[in-house]
């Protein structure tokens, strides 16, 4: 079975839904490796520096008290939380992650799907539960040696263009498909599902398509 989504790291429902399918994948027989990002941006005019956290960011933009973003950033970390998943909303550095994204599809002509998944999860880590600025190349390089990936081409990566066209492919076919949030599952360029359902939905919805591909 084909499984893609389109991912923002910036977005906690994409850390909790891809960890969801991914259980959900390995619990109908399927490998959660095979499960492939698209990049998705929720905020692409974000800076890439600010003195803002999360916290006041959120609220402003969603023209909420800070007593109210603070209980709907309560939800968003319990519900992470039942994944195993630590996240901390409230000092998020909320800065852009186009970069971010430009190595994701870079370090896939190095990496396994297995390595390339856990370079995923690394970055999703780093903003959600160590709160570092993913627009900061020091620390995406940091995260590179980490996956013992050629440094200097990452460096000349970052500074120039490279893989900007095929963020943007990705952006632009979620637009045209109608994708109006992340995350996004495709399964079989047929199904959809939108947003981080409960991991009992994802569940079904695999083994409903199983035994619909079986009968045919």
């Amino acid at each position: 079975m084909e499984i893609s989504y389109w991912s923002d790291i910036a977005c906690p429902f994409c850390y909790i839904g891809a960890s969801r399918m991914k259980r959900a994948m390995a619990a109908v027989g399927l490998n959660p490796e095979d499960l492939t990002m698209k990049a998705y941006q929720l905020n692409p005019n974000a800076p890439l520096e600010t003195s803002e956290t999360m916290l006041t960011e959120f609220a402003a933009s969603h023209g909420m008290t800070t007593e109210q973003a603070k209980a709907q950033f309560a939800h968003m970390e319990s519900v992470g939380n039942e994944e195993g998943l630590r996240i901390d909303m409230a000092g998020i550095i909320p800065t852009n992650t186009f970069s971010a994204h430009r190595l994701i599809k870079w370090s896939q002509k190095y990496l396994d799907k297995k390595d390339h998944q856990n370079f995923i999860m690394a970055l999703y880590y780093l903003y959600f539960e160590e709160h570092a600025n993913i627009a900061d190349h020091s620390v995406l390089l940091a995260v590179i040696s980490e996956f013992a990936l050629p440094q200097e081409e990452a460096v000349q990566v970052l500074a120039g263009d490279a893989f900007a066209d095929e963020v943007k492919r990705d952006i632009l076919e979620a637009n045209q498909s109608g994708v109006q949030g992340a995350p996004f599952f495709v399964l079989n360029n047929k199904y959809g599902i939108s947003g981080a359902q409960p991991y009992e939905y994802m569940l079904a919805v695999l083994k409903q398509i199983q035994a619909e591909e079986g009968a045919q």
